[in-house]
Parts: structure tokens; C-alpha cells; sequence
């Protein structure tokens, strides 16, 4: 290649390399945080029907769990009122990419699939895959899980009801959408357990006598819990990550974990 040649070329790269830094800067110039923070409204979506995590308590009417209180201190922080948007598994990433809400905040596992479409935020929970079962059950052990005639019940859109139905071979998994409850068909004899992880099965044998939880011999799908925002806003992004590297060294995860007996399961 020529000089002449060589510079045109390099000009023109760096030509695309400033407008591509430009186009950046001017995305980040509408970040979601200049917006909370101008508004003074900071909208969450959360999925009301997770145990632990973020639980509509029938009696109260209020979210409970970890990331109800968290989502509180995130407001707090953004000097912002908290507004709770519903979601699930099956919708929260088409609800954040049509603008419902600016992050959600429920245990949202964070994986590879899902990052084609929405970013993570460093992990708070780490988790893998649980069982529940009745305790007069025929499933006494995890061996007893995949054979042919048992029915499981796993949240539609959760990425333990895609492992799972990949993992198991024999047993049938039913995808359970709101307002439908895994729980709910467990209790009326509709399948024959749960699939679940950590928050969801220590609070339901922590409630009903008659649950009982079963883990594989070795840790099935451990998956990392993370905050789960749009694409395409570093500010925002950043200032999340920050929010979590803050209340891991300040102690508010913690606090807030071992109030709803999630600590085992805190992120390093």
C-alpha cells in the first residue's frame, strides 16, 4: 500500500473512530440515571410471587424480601420515590427494553442467553438449582427426580425452567406462569415438586411443615443473581455496579440477607 493510500486509510478510521466515540458520548448524555435523578421517580421492576426476594405479602399488600428492601436503599441513594413495576421471568426483558422500568431488581439470574439482550450488573446472590417436595412424596432423593410418570413445576421464563428441561430426560416439566404458583401446585397434588433455588426453598420449609428440599450430589447449574438493566447505558450500568460494590463494603447486603435468611448465598 501506498502512503497516500496508508493516510487515506488511517483518516478514515480515525474519522470513524471519532464518530463512533461521539455517538457514544451523545447516547450517554440521556443516560437513565440523569433521568432518575432529574424526575426524582425510580422505577423497578420486580416479579411479586418470589419468595425471599420480592413477595407480595397477601395480607399487607407490600413486596417483601431482599430486593424490596434493597430497591429502597437504591431510591434512597438516587434521592428518588420508589415505583414498582410487576413483571416476571417470562417479560421483564421486553418490559425494560420498552421502557416500563429502568432496572430490575428480583433475583434475575444472570445468564449468557439473556445478556444478548439486557446488561447485568455484578452478582450480590450466588445460587444453584433445589427441589421441593412434599414429604410423604415419592421422591425421596435426587435419583428418584427423573423417572418417567413424575411432574415438576418450574417458573415460566426462569433459567431453571430451561436447564431444566433440558436436564431432565424422563420426568415432565411444567412451565408455571403468573398468576399461577409452582407452590400452589404442589400443595394441590398437581406435579410432584418443585424446581427451584435457595430463596424459594428455604422459605417454603421454613413455612409448611409438610416441605422438604432436595439437593443434587453436586452443585446443578450455579447461577450468578444480578441486577438486570437495558442495553446501551454505561452511566447507568456504572452506577449500579457502584450501588452493589457499596452495600457489599458498607454491610447492607448482608444485613438485608440474613434478615430474609439468604446470607449463605451472598456474593463474594
Amino acid at each position: 500500500m501506498g502512503v497516500t493510500k496508508f493516510l487515506g486509510a488511517f483518516a478514515l478510521a480515525a474519522a470513524f473512530g471519532l464518530m463512533a466515540s461521539a455517538g457514544a458520548e451523545a447516547q450517554q448524555t440521556q443516560s437513565r440515571l440523569y433521568e432518575v435523578t432529574k424526575s426524582k421517580k425510580l422505577r423497578v421492576c420486580q416479579f411479586p410471587l418470589y419468595y425471599s426476594i420480592s413477595f407480595r405479602n397477601p395480607k399487607t399488600g407490600e413486596i417483601e424480601g431482599i430486593d424490596a428492601d434493597l430497591a429502597k436503599e437504591l431510591a434512597k441513594e438516587l434521592d428518588a420515590k420508589l415505583e414498582i413495576v410487576e413483571t416476571s421471568f417470562g417479560t421483564f426483558i421486553a418490559d425494560l427494553q420498552a421502557g416500563k422500568c429502568e432496572i430490575g431488581m428480583f433475583g434475575v439470574g444472570a445468564t449468557l442467553k439473556r445478556a444478548q439482550a439486557v446488561e447485568f450488573s455484578k452478582p450480590y446472590l450466588i445460587t444453584n438449582i433445589y427441589v421441593v417436595t412434599r414429604k410423604d412424596s415419592k421422591i425421596k432423593k435426587w435419583e428418584d427426580l427423573d423417572q418417567k410418570g413424575v411432574k415438576t413445576a418450574a417458573s415460566l421464563g426462569s433459567y431453571i425452567d430451561v436447564f431444566m428441561k433440558d436436564y431432565l430426560k424422563n420426568a415432565e416439566v411444567i412451565s408455571i406462569a403468573p398468576p399461577n404458583t409452582r407452590e400452589a401446585e404442589l400443595v394441590a397434588g398437581r406435579v410432584d415438586a418443585i424446581l427451584t433455588d435457595f430463596p424459594t426453598a428455604i422459605k417454603v420449609t421454613d413455612e409448611f411443615d409438610w416441605a422438604t428440599y432436595i439437593l443434587p450430589a453436586e452443585k446443578l447449574a450455579v447461577t450468578p443473581y444480578s441486577y438486570v438493566v437495558p442495553s446501551g447505558d454505561q452511566i447507568w450500568l456504572n452506577y449500579i455496579n457502584l450501588f452493589v460494590d457499596t452495600i457489599k463494603l458498607d454491610g447492607r447486603l448482608m444485613k438485608y440477607a440474613k434478615k430474609h435468611k439468604l446470607d449463605p448465598i451472598v456474593a463474594p
